[in-house]
């Protein structure tokens, strides 16, 4: 692996992450998803509408234009371009030309989150995207950040996906005893186009996020299961009191937080991450969901550090191999998922797609 390959176009036939339904209003939004300009906005009827952020007339911003109606109107020539991207109006004009549109996205509402899909809109297909009940569970309560990294999606996934590093980097919030912690059960798998990976800590000491928010003061049981789909990663974290059967599938009570993170590439150097994080217990403590809050925060700033440190290191020199080593088994299942997904958007239809298994 090295830093040329994390800079292959983007994949681009895949479910992306806006934002929270709660970001789309009325008023246009302006993102950048896979380096292509975005604006999203709300119907009068409450539909979400997503639209290249591109004037056809001459390339403005139609993001810094205004509403009329369920049109947007460009703030440069007053030209008006309805919710599926079709010039309606040209001011001074009455014959407006075929061509004058603007490419629109399929975009879909689910679990409070807001999704567009990239690519061929013939492809689009809402039953893959993948559901978060937690967000409008009532027996959860949740919160969300997000943060921009400048460093390549994909070398957000390569940190989400590895937890070796959370008791170096994570010394302050979640990380545990490196000596302990090294004692982990872990299992990566590939199946179909997702990782599964497993991560189970017996008998450990709690760590100082454990210690403070669910109020452990003995050893527990820990585990840290991951779902990975290009986009999108879903963590599964909780801790019961050690040796109460955790492991067995016995995990009513305890601490169980539901962890949502998009991972929505900007540019080949940049990258949206939007995380949430459920729980649901102590779901009427206002003060320890802001104290969760603000752990979660530092957690995640802790890795942009890194990230970012590391990023602009690797970019000296694009060309220098990376050296996997035991832990990277989930990193490697995750490249080769975007590797294949990029060789079938890249490669004629029916061409073969080569690929690896993990060493």
């Amino acid at each position: 692996m090295s830093l040329q390959q994390s800079d292959s176009p983007f994949v681009l036939n895949n479910w992306y992450v806006v934002g929270l339904g709660a970001d789309v209003t009325a008023a246009p939004l302006a993102r950048r998803i896979c380096n292509l300009p975005m604006m999203f906005y709300r119907t009068d009827s409450g539909e979400v509408a997503a639209l290249t952020d591109r004037c056809a007339h001459r390339g403005m911003p139609l993001s810094k234009g205004e509403r009329t109606g369920d049109n947007i109107r460009c703030i440069y020539h007053g030209l008006e371009f309805n919710s599926a991207g079709v010039c309606v109006k040209v001011p001074g004009q009455e014959r407006i030309p075929a061509s004058l549109r603007v490419r629109s996205y399929p975009v879909v509402e689910k679990d409070a989150l807001v999704w567009v899909w990239t690519g061929d809109a013939a492809k689009a297909d809402p039953t893959t995207i993948v559901s978060h009940p937690y967000h409008t569970d009532p027996a959860w309560v949740w919160t969300r950040g997000a943060i921009e990294v400048k460093a390549n999606w994909q070398f957000l996934n390569d940190n989400l996906l590895d937890l070796s590093h959370l008791q170096y980097v994570h010394k302050k919030t979640i990380g545990g005893n490196p000596e302990e912690d090294q004692k982990a059960e872990v299992k990566a798998e590939r199946v179909g186009s997702k990782v599964m990976i497993t991560r189970w800590l017996r008998d450990m000491d709690a760590p100082p996020f454990h210690r403070h928010v669910a109020g452990f003061t003995g050893r527990i049981d820990r585990w840290q299961e991951i779902e990975f789909r290009p986009g999108v990663l879903e963590f599964y974290s909780g801790a019961m009191d050690a040796n109460t059967g955790a492991f067995d599938g016995k995990r009513v009570g305890g601490m169980h937080i539901r962890h949502f993170h998009a991972i929505t590439p900007e540019t080949a150097h940049t990258t949206r991450y939007m995380f949430t994080q459920a729980r649901n217990f102590r779901t009427d403590n206002a003060g320890l969901t802001e104290k969760m809050h603000q752990l979660t925060v530092m957690t995640f700033e802790e890795d942009r550090a890194v990230l970012e440190e590391q990023y602009a290191r690797l970019r000296e020199d694009p060309d220098a191999p990376l050296v996997n080593i035991k832990v990277d088994e989930g990193v490697m299942h995750a490249r080769r998922i975007v590797t294949e997904l990029l060789d079938r958007e890249n490669k004629p239809s029916g061409a073969p797609v080569l690929t690896n298994a993990v060493a």
